[in-house]
């Protein structure tokens, strides 16, 4: 593009966050919504740490810190730099494969945008793992796509509906070093309440296998009798109407509508009043 230099080479794929006042705001919205004790037992991973400028940003507002590398010689200097700091472990590994917490743990990282699909099926696809947040610095492009009200299939479909994804504002290309080719995004992530519940979680993914399987069809003509069967003697007790129209309504989703055009915001709330239902 004329006026524009073009981009250092770099095989590896590695664009370091340089931008300070960006670094201290992602690791204050990281605990916004927790209280000072909250934040001291809070554990928060940076996913692809590079030379540390969020892991120290992590550890300066409290809790315990996993910084991931898999460069040995960034890893290196990671150690380097944090050693002696309890608050931080440094771990070499490469963050496709490195273990995830059992217990509840937070992200905040600027991975390889190459890695963004990858990392969000390991965050966000298993519903066992305890992900209480993120704050992520992705390509412009796959944050657009990941926060679009309608998700574009059905492995999108079940992330956004068991957690928000907001696209919380664009990062130009000066905010790196090397600057990428593209401008980047602040993607945020929160659980929606569903993501509470083993037994919501089973009912959504039956109702978007259903709906997938013939997109163009009608929701109320693809998902009416499945949610009707989802409820242990729903269509015999009368839990559910015949079809499921009223449970649609509820949810706000006209009956005429092809499926794969629901909302995140209609998945989630088809679950959870699918959920209440059952339980009822």
């Amino acid at each position: 593009m004329p006026g524009r230099p073009p981009a250092a080479p770099n095989p590896a794929g590695a664009h370091f966050l340089r931008d300070r006042a960006l670094i201290a705001r992602l690791a204050r919205a990281s605990g916004a919504d927790e209280d000072r004790l909250a934040r001291a037992d809070r554990l928060v991973l940076d996913l692809g740490a590079g030379r540390g400028a969020i892991t120290a940003a992590l550890a300066a507002a409290g809790g315990r810190v996993i910084a991931v590398e898999r460069d040995p010689r960034l890893a290196a200097g990671l150690r380097r730099r944090f050693d002696g700091d309890p608050r931080v472990r440094v771990v070499e590994a490469d963050l496709r494969s490195f273990p995830l917490p059992r217990r509840e743990f937070r992200v905040v990282a600027s991975p390889p945008f190459s890695l963004t699909t990858t990392l969000c099926r390991r965050l966000l696809g298993d519903p066992a793992v305890p992900l209480a947040g993120a704050e992520l610095i992705v390509q412009w492009g796959a944050a657009r796509w990941l926060a679009n009200p309608r998700p574009r299939d059905a492995e999108t479909a079940w992330w956004a509906a068991r957690y928000t994804l907001r696209l919380a504002r664009t990062i130009g290309r000066a905010s790196f070093a090397p600057p990428p080719r593209v401008d980047a995004a602040w993607l945020s992530v929160r659980p929606r309440p569903i993501a509470e519940s083993a037994h919501g979680q089973r009912l959504l993914r039956t109702l978007l296998r259903a709906a997938y399987r013939q997109p163009a069809a009608r929701a109320g003509a693809v998902l009416g009798d499945r949610m009707a069967g989802l409820v242990p003697g729903g269509r015999r007790a009368g839990v559910l109407p015949g079809d499921g129209r009223q449970l649609l309504i509820r949810a706000d989703v006209d009956p005429r509508t092809p499926a794969a055009l629901l909302s995140a915001e209609q998945w989630h709330a088809l679950a959870v009043l699918l959920a209440d239902a059952a339980r009822a």
